[in-house]
């Protein structure tokens, strides 16, 4: 029996094949969050949070790297997956805007969120989470801040936003938790 087909153990082609699948659907599911608005209070909420996060404690951070990465290669290529394109411009364009620092936030968050998130329970899927989301806030504000007034940053890049973000994040954590046993089994044997 070769390396490649131990038994219980994926082979390398169907890990790969797995992996092109993840990157396909992610980043369409990642545009469907993005555009996906829904009522809440002070502003309506995006979906973009709930799928940064879901991705990085269910695939690790390679993969949910990947993904994110992936969804800003077609947003650069100027395809309309971010939220308020085209409206509110296309590609690098749009990548340089205001909402520039909150994307490469979600990118490193991925990452963070994905190693911090991983072997842990619903506390640590938590506090995994809390520490991307502060990632995503330290870029997004600092970039936001050459874009407005200084006394507005938070004004206007988190209060409306925070607890729309903290309800994603829980949500997440105890959808993380109530996965079933098998479906933690699979994600670790197969990606």
């Amino acid at each position: 029996m070769s390396a490649l087909a131990t038994p219980g153990s994926p082979s390398r082609v169907h890990r790969l094949s797995l992996a092109v699948f993840v990157l396909i659907v992610g980043p369409l599911l990642m545009t469907l969050s993005a555009k996906l608005q829904i009522p809440f209070w002070p502003v309506p909420m995006t979906l973009h949070t709930l799928a940064v996060m879901a991705f990085a404690v269910a695939l690790g951070p390679r993969l949910a790297s990947a993904v994110f990465l992936a969804y800003l290669s077609a947003g650069a290529a100027g395809l309309p997956v971010f939220s308020g394109t085209p409206e509110r411009g296309l590609g690098l364009a749009y990548m340089m805007g205001p909402t520039g620092g909150y994307l490469l936030g979600y990118l490193l968050a991925s990452g963070v969120t994905g190693v911090l998130a991983r072997g842990r329970g619903m506390l640590g899927h938590l506090g995994a989470m809390l520490a991307g989301l502060s990632v995503v806030y330290a870029m997004g504000l600092g970039w936001l801040a050459f874009y407005v007034p200084a006394d507005s940053i938070l004004a206007l890049g988190l209060t409306p936003f925070l607890a729309g973000d903290l309800v994603k994040v829980a949500v997440v954590a105890v959808g993380a938790q109530l996965m079933s046993p098998l479906a933690c089994r699979l994600s670790r044997k197969w990606l």
